[in-house]
């Protein structure tokens, strides 16, 4: 197949925003937006150099997002590096799977899976937040034994300790020894990465709609969302 020289040029406008932005909004870029989407051959052009950069291209509502592929550490972040933006500066693996179960619990929290919409509520309170994560993490402890908890690949147990070693600061101190400030922390994250936003001074969190759009169109496909209600024990009949 042959490509105009000027399909060309615009898919590589387009990647190159996309790098820059991570997002292609309509009503910010409305003539690279309608370019892409009104022209087959570009859109092919974008997502094939989407694909030899390790990432895909989706196009969700009016936007058009790059989203890296797992293992893509460059536009991504390792395991490592996440280590060392969520946790304490000698934290273990247990520390940063309780950084990932902290942000599955907030997903869980806003979204159901059901209906045109996964949204379910507007805000959390991050006490709100706070209680739901010890008390799942309890509940996952008391449910099942470790072989249990090894089976499903989540270490409640684990992660329960790490949790309950974590101070609590009636000050509100947001240092990562804290659990106040280990929330915190997760949730200055996630707003840098545009997918809430953090009200500090009201100590409420609320979505983007760029987070809505990955729940209703990528992440809550049926087999992922079960996976994740099985995993909190939310739906305790569904095979992990």
């Amino acid at each position: 197949m042959t490509f105009e020289f000027g399909d060309i040029k615009t898919s590589q406008e387009i990647f190159y925003y996309l790098l820059q932005h991570h997002e292609l909004r309509e009503d910010k870029e409305q003539k690279l937006y309608r370019a892409y989407f009104e022209n087959e051959n570009i859109q092919m052009l974008v997502k094939s150099q989407g694909e030899a950069s390790e990432c895909k291209i989706e196009r969700y509502g009016n936007t058009i997002y790059l989203i890296p592929d797992e293992g893509n550490t460059y536009l991504g972040f390792s395991k490592s590096q996440l280590k060392k933006l969520l946790c304490k500066s000698d934290a273990a693996d247990k520390d940063y799977y309780l950084a990932q179960f902290v942000i599955l619990t907030l997903l869980i929290e806003f979204y159901d899976g059901q209906g045109s919409s996964a949204k379910t509520r507007d805000y959390i309170r991050v006490g709100e937040l706070l209680n739901s994560v010890s008390e799942r993490l309890k509940e996952g402890a008391d449910r099942m034994d470790e072989d249990e908890q090894d089976r499903v690949g989540i270490a409640f147990s684990d992660m329960l300790t790490a949790y309950e070693a974590l101070k609590s600061d009636e000050n509100g101190r947001k240092t990562k020894t804290t659990k106040e400030g280990f929330i915190h922390n997760i949730l200055v994250f996630l707003e840098n990465q545009g997918l809430i936003e953090y009200v500090v001074a009201d100590e409420m969190v609320l979505t983007t709609k760029k987070l809505d759009n990955f729940m209703d169109w990528n992440i809550l496909n049926e087999n992922n969302y079960r996976r994740v209600l099985t995993v909190l024990g939310v739906n305790d009949d569904v095979e992990a």
